[in-house]
């Protein structure tokens, strides 16, 4: 009114003074700082695919503008809300020029780079939430001057350093969220000077040091989520006194002590208190039961001892987990606190594995129908395995292995058709597998070795066809395998029926395995010629068939294994020569070819050049190495050692007697029931074990030589371990990033038990210390010599050859199946499933065959269904991340982790490969995109759209061929476009609309084919 007031003093015409009231309307009149200020933060949003900051213009009154409110008496900016709005880019330092501003939410987002300063000038704000986000570096200490915050979330973010000291001026605050982040140092003591303070939750970073006792200050605290640390010493007794607490949550760090006595009544609130994978000792105090509001009661993974207390106060329990720690007595009555909540039916986890508790099956747990998980594995127990289990119709994972239960196996487990994990190894059960077990569909895990069952092995298991791993070994089982086992098309992880009685041949549907990667028949008495369609199964890794009847020769089509580790074909009555493929195989690390009929040349190359990896002993072989002292070959009038047709009649009347001979004597042997114990080195989990010594050898001290590769948490060097004689790729991680330990882990747990011909393969690990003391971690990988699928498509000119790379265009549809292959196994095939998160063209590695690998699992998670709401995964502890271009748009909306988070970036890939555009090239903007730009060129300009390098070849191919009527070219466009469909359907902005990665792949599969032909 000021301006107006003197434009009227000075006679301003009346127009003029209706344009300025206009003005003021419109610009705020006064607070043009505050639009200033929203248009400069405007400018650093990179990437705003919900068009949010379409509506921040001058048109409107910034106060109209989407995610903004403002105050009613001066029009200034009091609340900035953009959560989950999938921007991108850095948050302005201008955000300190708002200085009403009293909420500041832009969490679930995709902001990067660190926090402004200037976010301390805002002296009025109350609620600061910048979690889910990519901000990295220091918390600035400049926030100390937000000194009226009420709430602060900096969680799921990766900083570093410590929290800052000068925190300790915000002694308002009732909430401080700091979770996954790196954040190194010790809690804050000053935290106990804050007498509003409801929440804390540091959960997972790498604080160290002890609790603060000051916390036990904080008259009005709720909940304490600390997990994830370093923190040692114990819980400060002061934190007892809070009666206020509903959550006290302290597991993985390294606290120690023991239960307070009265915990059931002093928190008489709490429903959770988690102190696993502690060292806490001492026993559980029977005041537990009148903790009546708990809900999870959590302290597996420590020293605890004594029996467990009643239950029967507990009504609202749902979550048990005491495993690993030493409790019970091993005798009768160890879980008569099980009998207390038997009319409970809310109990959903029962976790008390791996203890010391004895007596029988407790009856009492048939009644808890709502149970999911129960594990009992790993103790004392003994007894039957009652028939009333078949009441538990909602159990997923029923573990009993590693106790002493006896009789058999109720058939009614068939009832538990929920099931997905079932574990009866190492008991003494006897009787016939039940075939009931045929209804179990959806069961991934069948463990049943170490047992006494008999009988034979039941068809309707068959019918399982989820299976990943069925291990019925070490048994009485008699019979023929059944072809309907074999037919699994599921199988991927193991399938043993090792040291049992079965008979017969070895089905020719084994040729169906083709994800199998470790199949054990040895130790029975199978007879007939080895299958030649086991060669189809063409991922597998390890393959035991000692002490059997086999004979005849090893099929040629067994040289389809190209990823093959071990084989074991010892003590049968193969014959023939040694196939010269086997010495052709790469992988192929032990060869027991010990006490068959082989003849003629042993090679002399690949893995027989090594006498301790191949054993060929008791045969009628010569030549080879020196180290194996066989007898030169000397043939007469042959070639290679084949006898003459004389001499191979007699022979063949000799070995008939003899083979027959044998086989009644090793009948008889084995109606006695005499078991032969397999080898040690019969462990599929070796490895080869390395040193920091080894690995500096390797890579002649990590010179820069050898360096083939930078990222962000490490460096790749290229290397040769001398005692095995094997190209190497190493990862030496930089443990200066605080999250390369954690991608580490990650990688480890990702490819510890998986194994696909389309997986980078893990050798081996490293964690030890440098010549200077400090912490080194290393990952072994299989060196794949044609580097990375980004060379290729953004090819590099050598300068000195003048040459670049390019791929044709079988290459590129091959890769793609490849990587579609291998995600299917992720995401179908492995339990729990495997969630890559991070893939692009630089993950995915190429060998010499040109055939893709999936590589880089530094983010990768793996989750577990649960029936809670809150579900907790199985999970490494790495932020969700990815890549911007490839990363699923939902995911900055802060989604769950899903398969089709991958299938996303798999469709981006695809088009990618086919366009040769990177999804962040510049010229995707003003909410165009890689898949938007595709889309809109389909079908009838698919030849724009195409890689140049692509198209001239396809013109070139077609051009030459004699196709009067263009067919050819018809055929190519065709194809095509159904591949480019296939991305475009895959890298849909709605998850529910995209395709499945089975259907990718069949229909590339399709066009290959179609291509082909």
């Amino acid at each position: 009114m000021g301006n107006l007031v003197f434009f009227q003093k000075s006679r301003f015409p009346f127009y003029a003074t209706i344009l300025l009231l206009f003005f003021c309307t419109v610009h705020g009149g006064g607070n043009e700082t505050d639009q200033l200020a929203l248009l400069e933060f405007k400018k650093k949003i990179s990437n705003d695919p919900l068009g949010i900051m379409s509506s921040w213009n001058l048109s409107y009154h910034f106060c109209q503008w989407r995610g903004i409110t403002c105050g009613k008496l001066h029009q200034r900016v009091t609340i900035l809300n953009l959560s989950s709005q999938r921007l991108q880019g850095s948050i302005s330092p201008y955000i300190g020029n708002l200085t009403f501003l009293q909420r500041l939410n832009l969490n679930n987002n995709s902001f990067n780079g660190e926090i402004p300063p200037q976010i301390g000038n805002l002296r009025r704000l109350q609620v600061l939430r910048l979690d889910e986000n990519l901000l990295s570096g220091e918390i600035p200490s400049n926030i100390s001057g937000c000194s009226n915050l009420l709430y602060i979330n900096l969680g799921s973010n990766s900083f570093v350093g410590q929290i800052p000291s000068e925190f300790g001026a915000l002694t308002k605050l009732r909430t401080i969220t700091l979770e996954y982040n790196n954040l190194t140092g010790g809690l804050p003591p000053y935290f106990g000077n804050f007498s509003d303070l409801e929440g804390i939750s540091t959960t997972v970073n790498n604080l160290g040091g002890t609790i603060p006792d000051s916390l036990g200050q904080l008259k009005k605290l709720l909940y304490l989520f600390m997990g994830g640390n370093l923190l040692s010493g114990t819980i400060p007794p002061s934190i007892y006194n809070l009666s206020s607490m509903y959550v006290l949550c302290v597991p993985q760090n390294k606290l120690h002590g023991t239960i307070p006595s009265d915990l059931g009544n002093i928190f008489p609130r709490m429903t959770e208190y988690n102190i696993g994978d502690n060292l806490f000792t001492g026993t559980i105090p029977a005041s537990l039961s009148n903790a009546s509001n708990l809900e999870r009661f959590t302290i597996a993974i420590n020293g605890i001892s004594g029996n467990m207390p009643s239950l029967e106060k507990l009504q609202k329990l749902w979550w048990l987990s005491i495993s690993t720690n030493n409790l019970g007595t091993g005798r009768d009555g160890d879980l008569d606190f099980l009998n207390t909540v038997s009319n409970k039916t809310s109990l959903e986890r029962i976790a008390i594995n791996s203890n010391n508790f004895g007596g029988s099956f407790p009856i009492s747990i048939t009644n808890f129908t709502s149970l999911s998980i129960l594990t009992l594995d790993k103790n004392n127990l003994h007894g039957n395995i009652p028939a009333e289990i078949g009441n538990l119709v909602n159990l997923e994972w029923m573990y009993t292995g590693g106790n002493k239960f006896t009789g058999h196996i109720p058939e009614e487990i068939g009832k538990l058709i929920q099931l997905k994990k079932l574990d009866f190894q190492g008991n003494g059960l006897t009787g016939n597998i039940p075939a009931s077990l045929g209804n179990l569909t959806q069961l991934t895990h069948l463990y049943m070795y170490n047992n006494s069952l008999s009988g034979v092995i039941p068809p309707t298991l068959g019918k399982c066809q989820s299976l990943l791993l069925l291990n019925l070994n070490q048994n009485n089982l008699s019979g023929p395998i059944p072809r309907e086992i074999m037919s699994i098309p599921s199988l991927s992880i193991y399938l043993g029926m090792s040291q049992n009685n079965l008979n017969g041949s070895l089905p020719l549907e084994v040729g169906t395995l083709i994800n199998l990667g470790v199949l054990d028949v040895s130790h029975n008495m199978l007879s007939g010629e080895i299958p030649p369609t086991l060669g189809s199964s063409i991922r597998l890794e390890f393959l035991y068939m000692q002490h059997n009847f086999f004979q005849g020769n090893i099929p040629e089509s067994l040289s389809s294994l190209k990823g093959i580790q071990v084989i074991d074909c010892s003590y049968n009555y193969l014959s023939g020569n040694i196939p010269e493929f086997l010495a052709d195989f790469d992988s192929l690390r032990r060869l027991n070819l010990s006490f068959n009929d082989f003849v003629g040349m042993v090679p002399e190359k690949g893995i027989f050049k090594n006498s301790s990896a191949a054993s060929v002993v008791g045969n009628k072989l010569c030549g080879g190495i020196a180290e194996l002292q066989l007898s030169k070959c000397n043939f007469r009038n042959s070639r290679k050692g084949r006898l003459t047709l004389t001499s191979k009649l007699v022979i063949a009347a000799s070995a008939t007697v003899c083979v027959a001979l044998a086989m009644s004597i090793l009948y008889f042997l084995y109606a006695k029931k005499i078991r032969v114990k397999p080898t040690s080195s019969s462990s599929v989990n070796s490895l080869l074990q390395v040193s920091y010594q080894s690995l500096l050898e390797a890579t002649n001290k990590f010179s820069s030589s050898n360096l083939i590769g930078v990222g962000s948490f490490g460096s790749v060097y290229k290397g040769i371990l001398e005692k095995e004689e094997k190209v190497v790729a190493i990862k030496v991680l930089n443990l200066v990033n605080p999250r390369a330990s954690k991608s580490f882990q990650a990688e480890c747990e990702a490819l510890r038990n998986i194994r696909h011909r389309n997986l980078v393969k893990l050798i081996t690990a490293c964690s030890s210390v440098d010549y200077q003391g400090n912490d080194f971690k290393a990952l072994v990988y299989e060196f794949l010599a044609y580097g990375s699928l980004e060379e290729w498509l953004h090819p590099i000119i050598n300068i000195q050859a003048q040459i670049q790379r390019s791929l044709n265009l079988f290459q590129r549809l091959n890769i793609p199946i490849d990587v579609a292959s291998a995600l299917e196994y992720l995401h179908h095939y492995c339990e729990p499933p495997v969630v890559h998160c991070d893939l692009k063209p630089n993950n995915v590695l190429l060998d010499d065959q040109m055939v893709g690998h999936i590589g880089d699992f530094g983010l990768a998670r793996f989750f577990l269904k649960t029936t809670q709401n809150n579900a907790a995964p199985l999970s490494s502890t790495i932020g969700i991340r990815g890549t911007i271009g490839y990363t699923a748009p939902e995911y900055g909306m802060g989604n769950e982790v899903s398969k089709l988070g991958d299938v996303h970036s798999y469709g981006v890939l695809l088009l990618e490969m086919f366009t040769g555009k990177r999804p962040t090239d510049e010229m995707f903007k003003d909410g165009m995109n890689l898949h938007t730009y595709a889309k809109a060129s389909l079908p009838k300009l698919v030849e724009e759209i195409l890689d140049p390098f692509l198209l001239q070849e396809v013109k070139g191919d077609v051009s030459s061929r004699k196709d009067p009527q263009n067919q050819g070219n018809y055929v190519i466009e065709e194809c095509l476009i159904s591949i480019f469909e296939v991305g475009i359907a895959c890298s849909d902005e709605f998850p529910s609309e995209r395709m499945s990665i089975k259907d990718a792949t069949a229909q590339l599969i399709g066009v290959k084919e179609k291509l082909l032909n």
